[in-house]
This record gives C-alpha cells, structure tokens and sequence, in this order.
C-alpha cells in the first residue's frame, strides 16, 4: 500500500491540472486587460448648459482629459480642452453660463484639491495645443470643497476651505472670473454641510456634535437656530427645498419606529413634518430625491434594491423614460446631465454585461439618439451575468450578495474570489463591474457581499456592524464562502480574498483570523493596525470621528483600545499561512503607508513570503491607468499560481516598466515608527 501512495498521488496531480485545462478551454476568449480597466475611449459626456455643445473626458497624450464638440458634430471634430499629464481629470461640470468649464485635481491622490477654470471658447496660446487652464483656488496642504454652483449668479461657486482650521471647512464665495475668495461664513460651530434655497440664499446648516449626533440649523443671519436633530445611530439629510421655498425634503430614520430611511416634507421653521414617500416594497432605504431646477418639483424617488427602482412624481418624466425604456430593454437608464430649461438630457444605459452608453434625449421632439459606448471593444456574449443570491450568516442574518459566475463552464467545483467592498458604510450594487467581469473571464465565481454594516438596508442592518470589525462582519463574508461551498459553485481548496480600503481590511482580517479558509488574499489600501489607522485620519473627517469610534471603538478608553487590538489583523499575523499580495499609495491620507509597511514587515520578520507593490504617485486607491494595469497585471498571475485560474501572461512594455518600478522588495521595507502595541 505505501508503494502505492506515491503513484496515486503523482496520478492526482497530474490529473487536476488537466481537468483544469478541460475546463478553461470552454471559457470564453481571454479578454485584454486593457479593455477592462484601460481609458475609456470616451466617458463623463454633459451637456453645455445651452445644449450648443458637449464636453467630455477622453485620453490626450496618454492621459484623460477634456474636450469639447458642438452636440451634433461627429467627436472626430472635438478639440481638447487640457492637457493634464500627472493626473487624469475625473470629475468636472460647466460654469451656469457655459462660459467656463471647471474641474478638480490633486497632487499624487494627497485628496486637497483645487478647482481649476478653462475657457472652452479660449483659444490657445502661440505653441499650445489646449487653452490655458486657471487655478482658481491656488492653495497647498488646503482641501477646497464645492458646497453650491448658483443658478442666479453664474460667475460664482461657494466652496469651503479647511485653510484656518484643517478640520473644518470655513464658506466662501469664488469669482470665476478673477478668482477672488471672499469669506462668507467661518465655520467655529462644528458645520459638516450647507443648504442653499432656490434663490442660492444659505439658509440650513448641519452640525456634527461632540457626541457623534447630527443637528439641523436655520441660518437667521449670524444665528444658528436648531429644528431637528438625529442620534449618532440615526441618519438625516436635506435633499432640497419644496418648491414653496419653505418646506424642505428630509430624509431621515429618526425614531425607533423607523428602520429604513424615507422622506419626510418639513417646515425647518415649526419643525411640523409629513410622510412624503418611503419604499413602497419596505425593502430598502430611500436612494435619492431628484428635483427639476425648472419647476423645483420632485421628479422622482430612487431604491437601490436588488436593481434600480423608481417612484416618479412627475408623469410626464416618468412617460419619457417609459419610452426612453422601451427602446434600451433590459437596461437601467440613469439621467447624467441636462440643458437648464430641461428640453435636452444625456442618459447613461448600463447592465451587467452592457458598460455604459450615452444617449442624448430631446423631451420636445422625443428622439433617442446613441452618442457613444464607453468601452465598444467589450462585448456581451464574453461578459458573464449578475445575480442576487441571499444566505444566512453565523447568527441568522440574512446577507444579500452579488454573484458572478464564468461563462462557458458549469458553476460546479469552482475557484472563488470573495470581494467585500470599501466603507465599510457603503454597498455594492448591480450593474457593470470590471472588477467582476475580469475575475469571472478569468474563470472565478465572484461574491460580493453586502455584509452588515452595508447601507441601504435601514439602520438595523447598518448598526449589527457596529463593533463587529473582523468578527460578525467578517463572519458574513465566512458563511458566504460556506454558502458557495454548500451549493456545489466553489472549490473549498481555492478560495480566494481581494479588496481595497474597508474591503482590504476584510482581506486581511480574513487570512489572519480564519488563516485556514482561503489560499490567496489581495489586499489593496488595506488597514492592518485599527490604532495607528485611527491615529492617522485626516483632520477633515472630525465631523465623522464620534461615528467612527461609535462603529468600530473608542481608541480613548481602555475597553475601547482592547477592542481595537483585537480586530487589528496585524495582531493575528503569526497566524497568516495565505500567500498574500499587498497593493498601496504611498500619499494615502485616509490608509497611511504605514499600513502596508507594518503587515509587510510582520510577515517578513517570520520569513512569510509577501508580495508588495507601492506607487509613489498614488492615493486611496490607483488613478493612473498604468498603474492600474501593472497592479492587475500582477493580480491576475498571482491568483493563477495560487487558484489556478487562467490569466493573461503579456503586457506592453511601459506597464513590464511600470510594474518594475512600484514592486517592492519586503527586504528593504522600514518602519518611520515601531508598531503600536496591539496586544
């Protein structure tokens, strides 16, 4: 029998690779990593308030940046608009006027941004390819905040400024033109946010109290007179003004009566509300309020329930969209911009296997016209569907996920990545994901799921993850791997973890606390020391500190400390056997390197094989599109080795470079500071 021990043995192994083989051979093509999470070839359309123009991101000289086109020229005659190089430009809109476009960058993701102006009717100077773009705000180590773009003044934003008081943002007034700053209100009474009415006059404010609670204020010139107030396990917020310019929309789930969050109509002046609309099907919170800036009406209420629902309250929006509805069939049509007198809208169609398209709408005419597809090389016979499954976790709470299975090979005996999300107060929801759609071609079954402390579910739900870091929490990822284990989908020899920010931390917590479950774990911005990461937040999260340590623990007592310790994955990091990946930006202000640096060094110190890659020129979570790719690029063969999925072997050579450059030898990491005890 010992003799033949060995022959069985080598008999099995070889085998496996082969059913293996077998099995990936009825995948679909492997698709190029670059068409996943490469540049869009167009994405981030909005329509010029006048509905003469369209502007939108696309890559310049190898990095996203603006352009513009008049709305029925082809895009083959757009012009740039920026020639940003260190950075893409994500986020940006149009002055009221149209007579600027105005966007937002940081230095290397450090998060203190600056708004910046370009005249798209410019024309460039003597040499320059792009008009010269103005820095409005020209400030260092400043956070500039975008609070209201007023209707009734086009040349002016009120943004904040955390310049006297880094925890704080204090209100002032910007100039477009010239780009004076003037102060309209310091903010020395705790203010997180500010409400403007339909004339642009500041009327409401929010304050975060000491305690972790939230006050609602009217602004009666220097006074601030409270109308309402939630708990610190409460949520409350001002969607806007009711079109009588007195009455505002809040959603709220004040009360031990209320679960989910609805909206309530409120006189901030008597504090005498009524019920406006909560979910129909009592599943799920409020998603948001949409009000036309024509008629300052309600035009919908959104849910975020298993897939996007609507509650229309004007009809003649909701006909639109039922037509609009019928023509893109299976599709969740969202509307992304619009002229100001709302006769044109761009709308974003997507699914699971459909990335997004545009598509421009005229209310008048009711004509749909296709504009672009953001990534066209994808294509939906080689993307796998979405689903919503629901188990039970180790206490009997029931978890909604998202699963994702590969296309090709029966959902039998599978390689599984688990993909918690970020937050951890957020949620993954249906629609297309990249990160599922690589995973899945690569021939994993993916899970998502909305583990406690996820939002949208009602503050029940929401609050069970209060204290629960690495334990329940991390049980709801556990039991769902046991799930796929139950139904037959996942091989329990090769589950996998990944990550980033909360998600990263979930990654860890998973393979220093249940060090037996998975065989690979990719943890990306991921805190491994719940001490030092509490230490080291940025000082404009103050209005959510109370939160923070009411939801995970008070690093001021004792108790609190305990727990910290206890939930810290860098205390378990003896225990680690999981091959593990560790991804990070070393200007992260929220998920300092130190993170990184500390379980890199843990392992090490116990001659652990770790792989560590660190940009230099990144922040909580990769912009650069080369960074991205080099990152996966190392994922994907990293999970192959350890899950034996398939992976991509090639890349271009600035991404080989690239990858060359940010992957770190665990030799050379040191510590700026010795660990902080965390037993």
């Amino acid at each position: 029998m010992r003799k033949l021990l060995p022959i069985l043995l080598l008999a099995w192994a070889l085998a496996v690779p082969a059913r293996l083989a077998v099995a990936q051979a009825t995948l679909p093509p492997i698709i190029d990593r670059e068409l996943l999470f490469g540049d869009p070839e167009i994405s981030g359309a909005q329509l010029s308030p006048d509905g003469k123009f369209l502007s939108f991101i696309k890559p310049y000289q190898g990095t996203r940046n603006l352009w513009v086109k008049e709305l029925r020229a082809p895009f083959t005659s757009a012009r740039p608009m920026t020639s940003e190089q260190a950075r893409p430009v994500r986020t940006y809109f149009w002055s009221r006027d149209g007579k600027y476009l105005l966007y937002a960058q940081d230095k290397g993701g450090d998060e203190n941004f600056n708004i910046y102006a370009v005249n798209p009717a410019g024309a460039p100077a003597a040499g320059q390819a792009v008009p010269a773009a103005r820095d409005l705000t020209g400030l260092k180590g400043v956070q500039v905040q975008i609070l209201n773009v007023p209707l009734t003044d086009p040349n002016t934003l009120y943004i904040g400024l955390n310049d006297r008081d880094k925890a704080w943002h204090d209100l002032y007034k910007l100039n477009l033109a010239t780009g004076e700053k003037t102060l309209v209100r310091p903010n020395t009474d705790r203010i997180s946010s500010w409400v403007f009415d339909w004339n642009d006059q500041l009327r409401l404010a929010a304050r975060a109290n000491p305690d972790g609670s939230t006050e609602w204020l009217r602004v009666e010139g220097n006074q601030l007179a409270p109308f309402y107030k939630t708990s610190i396990d409460e949520q409350s917020a001002v969607e806007g003004f009711a079109k009588d310019n007195q009455h505002v929309y809040l959603t709220t789930n004040r009360g031990a009566a209320r679960n989910l969050t609805e909206i309530m109509l409120l006189d901030p002046t008597t504090g005498q509300e009524q019920p406006y609309q909560a979910d129909p099907l009592r599943r799920v919170d409020v998603g948001g309020l949409v009000l036309s800036e024509k008629t300052h009406e309600p035009v919908f209420v959104s849910f975020e329930d298993d897939r996007l629902r609507r509650v229309w309250k004007d009809k003649a929006f909701e006909q639109d969209f039922a037509n609009v509805g019928r023509q893109l069939p299976g599709l969740d049509v969202v509307p992304v911009s619009n002229t100001t007198d709302e006769r044109l809208w761009l709308l974003s169609a997507s699914s699971a296997t459909q990335p997004g398209v545009a598509y421009l709408f005229d209310r008048q005419t009711k004509q749909l016209t296709k504009q672009y597809e953001t990534r066209p090389q994808l294509h939906a016979a080689d993307l796998a569907d979405m689903k919503v499954v629901r188990y039970k976790s180790s206490d009997g709470l029931e978890i909604p996920a998202y699963l994702t299975l590969p296309k090709g090979v029966a959902a039998k005996s599978l390689p599984v990545i688990i993909l918690p999300h970020g937050g951890p107060w957020s949620r993954t929801a249906y629609g297309f994901n990249a990160l599922h759609q690589f995973l899945a071609n690569r021939g994993y079954a993916v899970l998502s799921p909305n583990f406690r402390a996820s939002t949208g579910y009602g503050k029940q739900f929401l609050n069970a993850g209060n204290g629960e870091w690495g334990r329940k929490m991390q049980d709801d990822l556990t039991w769902g791997v046991q799930y796929l284990v139950a139904q037959g989908i996942a091989d329990p020899q090769r589950v996998g973890i990944m990550g980033g920010s909360y998600g990263g931390y979930a990654t860890l917590a998973g393979v220093a606390f249940t060090p037996d479950l998975y065989s690979a774990a990719v943890a990306i911005v991921a805190p491994s020391n719940l001490t030092t990461l509490l230490n080291a937040i940025p000082p404009y999260w103050e209005a959510g500190r109370k939160q923070m340590y009411a939801r995970m623990a008070d690093p001021g007592t004792a108790e609190g400390r305990a727990a910290l310790a206890r939930m810290s994955p860098l205390g378990s990091a003896d225990k680690i056997k999981t091959p593990l990946l560790v991804v990070q930006g070393a200007n992260d202000p929220r998920v300092n390197k130190a993170e990184a640096d500390q379980i890199v060094v843990a392992l090490r110190d116990r001659h652990y094989p770790v792989q560590y890659l660190l940009a230099p020129d990144e922040g909580h979570g990769f912009a650069r599109p080369v960074n991205n790719m080099a990152m996966y690029a190392a994922t994907e063969k990293f999970l192959a080795t350890q899950l034996h999925g398939r992976y991509q072997a090639g890349m271009t050579p600035a991404v080989a470079q690239r990858l060359a450059e940010i992957t770190v030898d665990p030799k050379t990491v040191t510590l700026a500071a010795p660990i902080t005890a965390i037993k």
